[in-house]
């Protein structure tokens, strides 16, 4: 989940997304955002200090994007 607002790509700060890419030893990662139906909404290349592991304890929410 992101730890902080991309407005850039409208994703805010609890957006989860799925990493699809690590970038070996450059603590980066590809991660794509889809809509509940399955619509990519942002592929971004985005720091791991960016980023947290979702848990057991995680809700889902849900937002409307543009």
């Amino acid at each position: 989940a992101l730890l902080r607002d991309l407005p850039e790509l409208d994703l805010k700060a609890g957006d989860a997304g799925a990493v699809v890419h690590c970038y070996n030893g450059k603590g980066h990662y590809e991660v794509e955002f889809v809509s509940l139906p399955g619509e990519t909404i942002a592929v971004a290349t985005i720091a791991e200090s960016d980023l947290r592991p979702t848990g057991p304890r995680d809700v889902a929410h849900a937002r409307a994007v543009a």
